[in-house]
């Protein structure tokens, strides 16, 4: 538990502006591919379980949409970062490993390409948390 506690405070600590500006961007991102899995979930479902129909799927698809739309919105505000981003790290690596790789690695790939990057910034803000500009700021500042 040592260790957590030094990579949080090391993260609270070297956390420069304009990383805040880069958790916004990264958090419009992923709202912005929740909702295009609400407007074609007949695509998402394909992707998650084939053409057979069963709960796991069913479970799957609406809790990938939900986490991208909540966890993508509470990562732009600076809300919950950490807890956030914990619940899409299994989305992007179960997309980056599952889904976009049978495509190949091709320059042409951009969503293979785009889960690569959104992974990356995924775990560097675990590490960094929110920043200065944040709600979880906010709220430490003005606290009782």
């Amino acid at each position: 538990m040592n260790i957590l506690n030094r990579v949080e405070n090391w993260g609270d600590t070297h956390h420069p502006a304009w990383t805040d500006a880069l958790r916004i961007v990264l958090g419009i991102i992923l709202v912005l591919k929740g909702v295009s899995f609400i407007s074609d979930t007949a695509y998402l479902t394909r992707l998650v379980g084939g053409l057979h129909f069963g709960l796991f799927p069913v479970i799957l698809v609406h809790y990938v949409a939900f986490a991208h739309l909540m966890g993508g919105f509470l990562i732009a505000v600076g809300c919950l970062t950490r807890l956030m981003v914990l619940i899409q790290l299994p989305i992007l690596v179960g997309a980056l490993f599952f889904v976009n790789i049978r495509q190949g690695f091709s320059p042409m790939n951009s969503e293979l390409w785009l889960s690569v990057v959104v992974l990356l910034l995924l775990i560097l803000f675990l590490v960094l948390g929110s920043g200065r500009f944040s709600m979880d700021e906010y709220v430490k500042q003005h606290a009782r």
